[in-house]
């Protein structure tokens, strides 16, 4: 223990100095640092939550609008074809920035080709590799995404529904009689 001074008291007596309580400026300039460095470290991790939660929603979005896109084509992409009282599946057809139904502001473009080694097999193609490109604007900036399914060349399943409950439900219209001959 170092002895100091004595220093004298209002009293007129001597007193041992007191140290006094406290921090330094130092300390404190150093404990503001790292509470700084804390506090942008959390915040920076914050803001990348807020970003990765948002990116998953829109992936989510995303895939939701793609089914909606993929149940519009099964209706749209085979047009049925009546030629002289017969039906047929037609070819694809080509779908350019059509709306996406209950996605405003979404659009979509699909394409069909066919498998070329089925169609070889079977002499027509049935089989058709569908890319379908979702488009959008977010900030500013055009943004699309491709998705890619297979689907098959057939009636659609709206129509063939239609045709099996509603059609055979519907009375058939009464033949219309024919006109009396008059004699002449």
């Amino acid at each position: 223990m170092k002895l100091r001074a004595h220093t004298p008291s209002r009293r007129g007596g001597l007193t041992l100095p007191r140290r006094r309580g406290g921090f330094t400026l130092i300390e404190i300039l150093l404990a503001l640092g790292v509470l700084l460095i804390g506090m942008t470290s959390v915040l920076g991790l914050l803001a990348f939550g807020a970003a990765m939660s948002r990116a998953a929603a829109l992936r989510g979005e995303s895939a939701a609008a793609a089914e909606a896109v993929f149940a519009d084509l099964e209706e749209r992409m085979f047009p049925l074809i009546v030629e002289e009282g017969v039906e047929r599946v037609g070819e694809p057809i080509e779908v350019e920035s059509s709306p996406v139904p209950g996605y405003e502001g979404l659009t979509y473009s699909a394409r069909a080709e066919p498998d070329a080694q089925l169609a070889a097999e079977l002499g027509y193609p049935l089989e058709y590799k569908v890319e379908v490109e979702l488009s959008w604007t977010s900030g500013g900036r055009r943004r699309s995404r491709t998705y890619t399914t297979l689907m098959v060349r057939e009636v659609p399943y709206g129509e063939r529904l239609r045709r099996q409950f509603i059609e055979r439900d519907q009375p058939k219209p009464p033949a219309k009689a024919a006109a009396p001959k008059t004699e002449k």
